[in-house]
């Protein structure tokens, strides 16, 4: 380690938690306004209840140690490079932490789910004695929760983007000239102070306009972000459909000709059908509650299903996440059962997602 490394090191080190304070309240004053920041704004900004003499005495300090300038006497202060650096490798270790936090439970959270949505299957095809299948949670609303640019390299900053549901995205953006911390650090709050909470429909063009003015020179990553974002969240991926109880078909004459029974159990070992009813379900307004379908009702045309009746229910886990449910069986099968089924594995459902 460099004897620079090691003096860098030593100064953090001796950041207490008031002067870590301070300098953070220093730097994010300084962005907002763009003025040297005195004693008297520090004491309004932060919640130390500290005097004015007291702030004084620990930004003289977190001057010594170079992590504030006075850029003219009887001035404000206002950060240094390696003010900045500070500030920005803790933040991004923060962010880091917090995106690694989301990643593991939500790894923790989708192998429980996953066995979960199988059990439910089976359990539905032993107590219905019909075909069933379970689609996974996909997400059905578009918000941005936060997105966080960082550097790589000279040319290119990495976008974590965190839609609603806290599916993360990674998006590598070329840039034409490396950004410094400070640049990185307006963008990060331009961009978040504007987008988060928003869909990408509200996104509009005088939106789009207004940040790639307040970014001014840097305009052109302002663009390449939003369509990031938007990519992020219209970008399409597979739907897992869980089934079970094709067998249970052998059970009704009117389905269990060779013809008819062999197009059913394509249609379950395939899934494309059943994932398009799977999307035509959750596309309707009404797509909460509990549907019934007979044959041709059913919102895909599909030869294998004419004969068959299909009740569906939708589940909601909260933040857009949405999945459907359906029980495949003859015309003539029990609905009351088939209902009171569905009903007590949407609570079930709703119950083990709550409790997470």
């Amino acid at each position: 380690m460099s004897a620079n490394k090691q003096e860098e090191r030593g100064d953090t080190l001796q950041l207490d938690e008031r002067k870590m304070k301070i300098l953070q309240a220093v730097i994010r004053n300084y962005l907002e306004t763009g003025e040297p920041v005195g004693s008297r704004t520090i004491s309004k900004y932060t919640d130390l209840n500290l005097s004015s003499a007291t702030i004084r005495n620990e930004m003289a300090d977190l001057e010594e140690m170079g992590y504030i300038l006075q850029p003219h006497t009887s001035a404000g202060r206002i950060p240094s490079d390696a003010g900045y650096r500070l500030y920005v490798d803790l933040m991004m270790q923060e962010k880091e932490q917090e995106v690694q936090e989301l990643k593991e439970l939500l790894l923790e959270k989708e192998d429980k789910l996953d066995h979960l949505l199988k059990q439910t299957a089976k359990l539905l095809a032993v107590n219905t004695n019909y075909a069933t299948m379970v689609s996974a949670p996909s997400i059905h609303k578009n918000k941005l929760k936060f997105l966080q640019l960082s550097r790589v390299d000279r040319n290119h900053i990495l976008a974590v983007i965190v839609i609603e549901g806290n599916v993360i995205k990674n998006t590598m953006l070329t840039v034409e000239e490396e950004l410094t911390d400070e640049t990185l650090l307006k963008l990060n709050i331009l961009l978040n102070t504007n987008l988060n909470g928003v869909a990408i429909e509200e996104i509009n063009l005088k939106t789009i306009s207004m940040l790639k003015q307040q970014a001014g020179i840097h305009g052109d990553i302002v663009s390449e972000v939003i369509d990031a974002v938007a990519e992020a969240i219209q970008e399409d991926e597979d739907l897992e459909i869980y089934t079970s109880g094709t067998n249970n078909i052998f059970r009704y004459p009117e389905l269990a000709d060779q013809e008819r029974a062999s197009q059913l159990i394509n249609t379950f070992e395939e899934k494309k059908v059943l994932s398009e009813l799977v999307q035509e379900t959750l596309s309707e307004e009404r797509s909460t509650g509990i549907q019934v379908y007979i044959g041709k009702e059913a919102p895909i045309q599909s030869q294998s299903m004419e004969n068959c009746s299909i009740v569906t229910a939708t589940y909601d886990l909260g933040e857009g996440m949405k999945g459907t449910i359906g029980i495949i069986g003859p015309k003539r099968m029990d609905y009351d059962r088939v209902v009171d089924n569905l009903k007590t594995v949407m609570r079930q459902l709703d119950s083990f997602y709550k409790k997470e």
